[in-house]
């Protein structure tokens, strides 16, 4: 299941990429128009902007602002920031593996299968998205 926390970073992105001009935008005012807490977008908006998707600016007209066009910000970078590994167990995971101490073989394991298919579904949509293509 997605996190609150990834949904919240994706929406936030898709309303700062849908600005008209790249300017600073307020926490505030994306708090309002996606319904997010502002306490708990703060937190995330610093993560994009440490990962390098998004600048700020303090002061008046301060705000977060796109460093990247959108079309450069692929969705499995922003997944892996916001989520952390693809995959639902460690032993099929790219960035992330480890051995299941549960499991003695991954060679004949169901669960290794069945979750490397789930994981390379899930990477190819990511891959074959940015954030340009969630922008309405």
């Amino acid at each position: 299941m997605l996190s609150k926390k990834t949904k919240y970073g994706l929406k936030a992105l898709t309303y700062l990429a849908s600005q008209k001009e790249n300017t600073p935008v307020q926490i505030a005012e994306i708090s309002e128009k996606e319904n997010i807490s502002q306490k708990f977008l703060e937190s995330i908006l610093l993560s994009l902007r440490k990962s390098g998707f998004l600048g700020s600016k303090k002061g008046k007209g301060g705000g977060y602002y796109l460093i990247k066009y959108p079309k450069e910000i692929l969705m499995t970078d922003v997944m892996r920031i916001l989520e952390g590994p693809i995959a639902m167990v460690p032993c099929v995971s790219l960035n992330f593996y480890e051995k299941c101490d549960d499991c003695p073989d991954e060679a004949t394991c169901s669960v290794n299968k069945l979750m490397l298919m789930v994981r390379d579904a899930n990477l190819d949509v990511y891959r074959n998205n940015t954030l340009a293509d969630l922008i309405i």
